[in-house]
């Protein structure tokens, strides 16, 4: 695991001539929901509502499929206001919907898909990036002068 060192000043120390003190921070996680072997293996887990236990998603070879695994058990846990990685996918997974799935039946579909996105991704099929919506999420640069041609007033 990659960690960043940070350096703060010594809060005890009120001189400059003592060096600051070096904290080790975990590396970002590129997705909720996953966690990086020491081996560089993915895996997927995610806690099940009201409970201690954990739902085992799988291990997979790219972040992204794990992050898919967790997203397809994010989805039929809480449904479409579950926190996902990929919202854009939300329409894929609600194909498949079914209430009251059992925890064995949820880690069934998630290793599936997350099984054929780590297919898909050493096949060369699918993107290595996360997949952009195809909603139009068209956000203007406010701090760009309108032109007289987009100007709306008549």
């Amino acid at each position: 695991m990659d960690t960043a060192v940070c350096f703060s000043p010594s809060s005890t120390s009120s001189s400059s001539s003592e060096p600051p003190i070096k904290r080790k921070l975990p590396a970002e996680k590129p997705y909720r929901g996953i966690r990086m072997r020491k081996w560089g293996k993915w895996v997927a887990e995610i806690r099940e509502p009201n409970k201690r236990s954990r739902i085992w998603l799988g291990s997979y070879s790219t972040p992204i499929a794990a992050a898919r695994a967790y997203d397809t058990a994010v989805f039929h846990l809480r449904g479409p206001s579950g926190r996902l990685n990929f919202p854009e996918s939300a329409p894929d997974y609600a194909a498949d919907l079914q209430k009251d799935l059992s925890a064995a039946a949820i880690r069934k579909k998630a290793t599936e898909v997350g099984a054929r996105f780590d297919a898909m991704i050493a096949a060369g099929r699918a993107p290595a990036a996360p997949i952009k919506s195809a909603r139009p999420d068209h956000k203007p640069d406010l701090n760009e002068y309108p032109s007289p041609e987009s100007s709306e007033e008549n």
